[in-house]
């Protein structure tokens, strides 16, 4: 067949093909495509034009005025893309206008039934065949993503996307091809190139294919990137010790999935035991690294106490946090500066915490016979918890003098009627010769104590302000230090733990949040707890009340056992939480593990109904358990929804937290109590 190179009006000839400089080809108006191509198709066949040559001619028809004279141009009736593709190419100064393109002369059929055919009558590749044949140009080409996305006018991860999908199991592949598997399943499938965890995960499937439950299931053995240990040690140092990361191309991943678990435990421990020796170098006697905070240690705690700088390093730290505030003014992070501020305000900083670290230290007693527990928060970051002694040290670590054993077991038992139970009260008296300076019976200070105590209550009582203090003594005393004789008060604090009644809690960042204020106060604490009340006298009222809100905030317990009724207890509770505006949403959501798992498919269905919508119950409403489980758990995240055990109760009427203070005989007694007393005057008759 002919070909002609057209510089004029070529004669309408048709079935000829022909070449007409770029500059002559213009868009049909009779192009059955009214949607004009989107950039990416014409970035992807200027790559591809650019590489290969034109591939297929374009369908062109001569240009005529109203009288039918040739203009000398050609109207484009197929590959109008092509030719926006060639423009792009001109554009970027790769052709000139004036080349020529090989294009099909077509006027004996009609333009617009030409272009409809030529985007009617073809069957698209199928995407499998797609991520096969990108396989096999990367593996037998040895083209790598940047190359064939260059070729092909796509952009390096979509190659990367679509390479992975061709490296997923043939066999899964096939079932792709015939509809048994969506392309998000197949995208699923992809995380991995293992093909045998591939099918054996296919294989387990039941009616429920969802994407992420797949996924689920191809890492199961794995740990996600997020995970503290992965944080912790990081993806350099894994990889570097022959780790393998699973990247998820096709979804966020939020940095993979480490897939050697034994490996990333092994990295875990040797990087807190190097830890450990650095704080052990400290001075310490002992230090223990361990993955998860050893809550059954049974050690007693000391705190560090406050030490005052020397004049140098307050004149120092005065000085820095001049600098600092000048440095940092007309910023709000660290972002907005120029790097050089940025690495001088940091540096500044660094300088402030070491010398601010220096207002507490640990007695050196203490340091010499205590130890350090170094742990992993849940964070991924370095926790080191000071001052545990274990009990064979306890003496050597504390010097506080302690009562001799002979005080306690001379000490005659009282009976109830507040009298010894052991002999006559006034032998001792009958026995006392009357020399000068000669203490006075035990019968007799205890008489007179009684009468001490008496009015210590009645005063204590009168004024609040001090009850405030000796309560906050008590407790604190207690709380801190373990001496429950050092309080006059006999209130008995009692802190239960949680950790036996729901796993993990005490790893929690609301337990961290919890065991960060309790620290935060004991290092302010004095060493010796003879100096306690002066201590608390010396506080703000604020801060007073501060710590008294710590202390009773230690001892609240709303358990619910099954062996342990205590309704009135549980109902205060609830006002508690209602007077605190308690939102446990905030730090607790429902998951497999801590909720959804454990309940029957009703309570599922049930919690979706409540938290989601019925329409969404239903669809899971017909799943086995353990994928109704993991679909709720999807469904619920982000909804605030809570169970009813952890709801916080809508207050019936008045909150009592806030009703104003009132004369004490105008307030009602409560219903139970006036019928109690009814009851009373009825029986006496």
């Amino acid at each position: 067949m002919n070909a002609v190179t057209e510089t004029v009006a070529a004669e309408p000839v048709s079935g000829v093909e022909i070449f007409v400089p770029l500059a002559k080809l213009k868009k049909s108006p009779r192009n059955a495509r009214k949607v004009p191509h989107g950039e990416a198709a014409i970035e992807a066949l200027a790559a591809s034009i650019q590489h290969k040559g034109l591939i297929q001619n374009l369908v062109v028809e001569p240009e005529t005025k109203e009288d039918g004279t040739p203009t000398g141009n050609y109207l484009v009736t197929a590959g109008e893309g092509r030719r926006l593709a060639m423009l792009l190419r001109v554009k970027r100064k790769q052709i000139k206008k004036s080349d020529p393109v090989r294009c099909w002369l077509d006027t004996a059929n009609d333009p617009s039934e030409i272009s409809l055919d030529e985007n009617v009558t073809r069957t698209p590749m199928h995407p499998a065949d797609q991520f096969e044949r990108f396989q096999e140009l990367s593996e037998n080409k040895g083209w790598g993503a940047e190359e064939i996305g260059a070729r092909f006018g796509v952009s390096a991860s979509v190659v990367k996307q679509r390479l992975r999908l061709g490296a997923v199991s043939p066999k899964l592949l096939q079932v792709y091809r015939e509809d048994g598997l969506t392309l998000d399943q197949l995208m699923a499938f992809a995380i991995t190139e293992d093909h045998d965890r591939q099918e054996q995960v296919f294989e387990g499937l039941h009616h429920n294919r969802e994407p992420w439950i797949i996924r689920r299931d191809m890492t199961a053995a794995n740990v996600p990137a997020d995970d503290r240990r992965a944080v912790f040690v990081g993806a350099d140092a894994y990889v570097e010790a022959g780790g393998n990361i699973i990247r998820d191309l096709f979804s966020e991943d939020r940095g993979g999935f480490f897939e050697n678990a034994g490996l990333l435990d092994m990295l875990t421990a040797e990087k807190l035991r190097d830890i450990a020796g650095e704080v052990q170098a400290e001075g310490w006697k002992w230090t223990e690294a361990h993955i998860d905070y050893p809550h059954a240690h049974g050690m007693r705690r000391f705190y560090s106490q406050s030490v005052p700088l020397s004049d140098e390093d307050e004149a120092r730290l005065e000085a820095l946090s001049a600098e600092y505030d000048a440095l940092a003014e007309g910023y709000s992070s660290y972002d907005e500066m120029p790097e050089d501020t940025a690495a001088k305000l940091e540096a500044v900083s660094d300088e402030i915490d070491t010398l601010s670290a220096k207002r507490s230290a640990y007695d050196a007693n203490v340091i010499a016979h205590g130890g350090a527990f170094i742990v992993l928060h849940h964070d991924g970051s370095v926790r080191v918890e000071r001052g545990f002694v274990r009990l064979e040290d306890e003496a050597l670590a504390d010097p506080q003098p302690k009562p001799e054993a002979g005080d306690d077991a001379t000490a005659p038992e009282i009976g109830e009627d507040g009298k010894p139970e052991d002999g006559d009260e006034d032998v001792q008296d009958a026995d006392e010769d009357e020399e000068p300076g000669k203490p006075i019976s035990d019968s007799l200070t205890r008489d007179l104590s009684a009468h001490r105590t008496l009015a210590l209550r009645v005063a204590l009582a009168e004024q609040p302000d001090t009850a405030l203090i000796a309560l906050t003594h008590t407790l604190t005393a207690q709380l801190f230090y373990s001496y429950a004789e050092a309080g006059c008060l006999e209130v008995r604090p009692t802190v239960t733990p949680l950790g036996s009644h729901a796993d993990g809690i005490e790893d929690t960042p609301l337990a961290a949040r919890a065991s960060e204020q309790h620290e935060a106060w004991a290092e302010r604490m004095p060493r010796d707890v003879a100096d306690l009340w002066g201590f608390i006298v010396g506080l703000t009222d604020e801060k007073r009340t501060a710590l008294l809100a710590h202390c009773a905030a230690r001892t609240v317990n709303a358990l619910r056992l099954p062996w342990d009724r205590k309704p009135r207890s549980l109902q205060t509770a609830d006002r508690l939480a209602g007077a605190l505006a308690l939102d446990v949403a905030k730090d607790w959501t429902p998951t497999v593990d801590s909720y959804l798992g454990r309940v029957t498919k009703a309570h599922i269905v049930e919690a979706v109904t409540e938290g989601v919508s019925e329409d969404a119950a239903r669809r899971i409403a017909d799943m086995k358990k353990p994928d109704m489980a993991q679909a709720a758990e999807q469904l619920l995240s982000g909804t605030g929804w809570l169970p009813a055990v952890l709801r916080t109760p809508e207050p019936a009427g008045t909150d009592l937290a806030r009703v104003e203070p009132e004369d004490a005989d105008s307030v009602e007694q409560p219903p139970e109590v006036e019928d109690s007393e009814a009851s009373f005057a009825v029986a006496a008759e």
